[in-house]
């Protein structure tokens, strides 16, 4: 078969499909069909460390033995941080972060600071690190380095600001100050 009779046999094809489509072919679905334009949104979301993802819940012993869950602060916007007491810009950090837990604590935030215990070399040091830096914000502690890692904290300090309703709104890499704590947590519900 030539060339010429094998692009006429396909576009005879493809018209004859088109016809086929267009009135034969509609025959099949019902008139009364109704096809929705919106799709609806699932309140699911999804857990992650993105903006938007559900900050990852974790349960943790404080400095001072209690069980902390973080899925219990639900209510309250959320600074978490990871450090360490040996970490240069986790020491410059932490007399701002101090200051503003002081002037937030009654005003639906909370500060919780997850020291990468696992890191360290004794949690002596830590309770020293607490009392000579005169932190009164919850401590909890990451022997294993779980929470650490499920947050991929490998920087440090490693900051999450997480909303009243648990989901992520910002990630900070390196130490803040009073005035970006509080602006942060000011653009968030």
């Amino acid at each position: 078969m030539s060339r010429k009779a094998l692009v006429i046999v396909g576009l005879v094809g493809l018209f004859g499909w088109g016809i086929y489509t267009t009135h034969f072919a509609a025959d099949e679905f019902p008139e009364d069909l109704e096809v929705s334009s919106t799709t609806e949104i699932q309140d699911e979301v999804i857990t992650g460390l993105q903006q938007g993802n559900k900050a990852p819940d974790f349960e943790t012993q404080t400095l001072d033995g209690k069980t902390i869950k973080l899925s219990d602060l639900q209510g309250k916007k959320v600074i978490l941080n990871l450090w360490a007491t040996w970490c240069p810009p986790c020491k410059a950090e932490m007399p701002h972060m101090q200051d503003f837990y002081l002037e937030h604590q009654n005003h639906q935030v909370e500060i919780l600071a997850i020291n990468l215990t696992n890191a360290e070399k004794n949690t002596d040091g830590i309770e020293e690190f607490v009392v000579d830096y005169g932190l009164t914000f919850p401590i909890g502690l990451d022997p294993k380095g779980e929470i650490g890692k499920l947050y991929q904290a490998i920087t440090i300090p490693t900051s999450y600001v997480i909303d009243s309703k648990g989901i992520i709104r910002q990630k900070i890499i390196g130490p803040m100050n009073k005035e970006m704590m509080t602006e942060l947590v000011e653009s968030v519900e």
